[in-house]
């Protein structure tokens, strides 16, 4: 199943890697720029994500880093450590089979674009 809709809204997401122009080996090995089947940069941004406090008081438990691929440029003021929001946020799971047959799997996470956190609108730098 590919872009399945997610609600993160449960969550407390905090960038561990600021937001950066995702690149991709090509077949000479040489790092080149990744686009969408359009031609348009793609961007990439690593968040902490932690289940939001409990209401009766118990512990929400550990968190866990995800990357999040970006269709547009998010612009500035998405540091370390900045509390933010996922616009259109939807998860795929993958498989592919490596050079020695091994089948490696997970889930990959997209995201229209960035906004802080507690703030409507789409941050972009389109």
């Amino acid at each position: 199943m590919r872009n399945i809709p997610v609600n993160l809204g449960g969550f407390k997401l905090m960038v561990s890697e600021a937001p950066a122009m995702k690149m991709r080996e090509d077949d000479n090995g040489e790092l080149v720029a990744a686009t969408d089947f359009q031609g348009v940069q793609q961007f990439v941004v690593s968040v902490f994500a932690k289940r939001r406090p409990r209401s009766d008081g118990r512990p929400a438990g550990k968190g866990e880093e995800i990357k999040v691929t970006l269709a547009a440029d998010p612009g500035e003021g998405f540091d370390e450590g900045t509390y933010v929001e996922l616009v259109e946020a939807t998860a795929s799971s993958w498989a592919m089979k490596d050079k020695q047959g091994n089948v490696n799997f997970g889930m990959s996470f997209r995201a229209a674009g960035l906004k802080p956190a507690g703030q409507g609108g789409l941050s972009s730098a389109a």
